[in-house]
């Protein structure tokens, strides 16, 4: 299969990632029909981390970082750099000199489906990664694969271009495609929520304004004032 890297992409609009920057990703993951999140292996470094903007995508043969050198070349500034690995990989594949290289391309922040190492300096860098581990091992840099072409990362595809958002409670990636109706979708659940807050604020339970009583009612739910005695004496009570 051709190995290759691809040094211009379709990107989003600069003014639609600004918009989308007001948003968490959960908001997002929601407002798009509940997909596109990455897996729940993938964490922060760093608390109250947010990126918001384009995959560059990066694809490595496991243990190998030959591909994310050659990425730093073809990044712009606001770019998220998405890295993956043919094979299970948790080496620590960017650390300190690689992220210095990627801030001075003004890249926002890495999602890497693998390990990170220097943590500490990273942290105190300020830069923002989400991973799957933290780990000292090295990796080589002899084996090719791909920059911008289609990726799977933490079991959710990924195209150049594509909008990732991450924070504290995740990653979630939108398809170019899908962008403008996901934007639209976003600030109509915000509103939404908004009137929600409205109405707890106003003494009302989540069971009446969601009408969840009926629910309920339909998966036989029994109230009762106490305890019945059979529950208590499941304990031998």
């Amino acid at each position: 299969m051709q190995k290759y890297i691809v040094t211009n992409i379709r990107r989003p609009e600069q003014e639609t990632v600004a918009r989308f920057k007001e948003h968490d990703t959960s908001t997002v993951y929601e407002a798009q029909g509940k997909i596109g999140l990455l897996s729940a292996q993938l964490k922060p470094i760093s608390a109250n981390s947010k990126i918001c903007g384009p995959a560059v995508t990066v694809i490595c043969p496991a243990g190998d970082n030959l591909m994310i050198h050659a990425a730093i070349e073809v990044c712009k500034p606001g770019d998220v750099l998405v890295i993956t690995t043919l094979g299970e990989s948790i080496s620590g594949m960017i650390g300190e000199l690689i992220v210095l290289a990627l801030m001075k391309k003004g890249v926002q922040g890495v999602v890497i489906d693998a390990g990170v190492r220097d943590v500490a300096r990273l942290r105190g860098m300020g830069f923002p990664v989400w991973s799957k581990a933290v780990y000292p091992e090295g990796t080589t840099k002899s084996r090719g694969g791909w920059v911008n072409a289609p990726a799977i990362c933490g079991g959710v595809q990924v195209m150049p271009g594509d909008l990732i958002v991450a924070d504290d409670d995740g990653v979630v990636v939108v398809a170019q495609e899908d962008i403008s109706t996901t934007l639209e979708s976003a600030v109509q659940r915000v509103r939404k929520e908004k009137q929600t807050k409205e109405k707890i604020g106003r003494g009302e339970i989540s069971l009446d304004f969601y009408g969840l009583r009926s629910v309920l009612q339909q998966e036989n739910i029994v109230y009762f004032d106490e305890i019945p005695l059979s529950e208590g004496s499941s304990r031998g009570l």
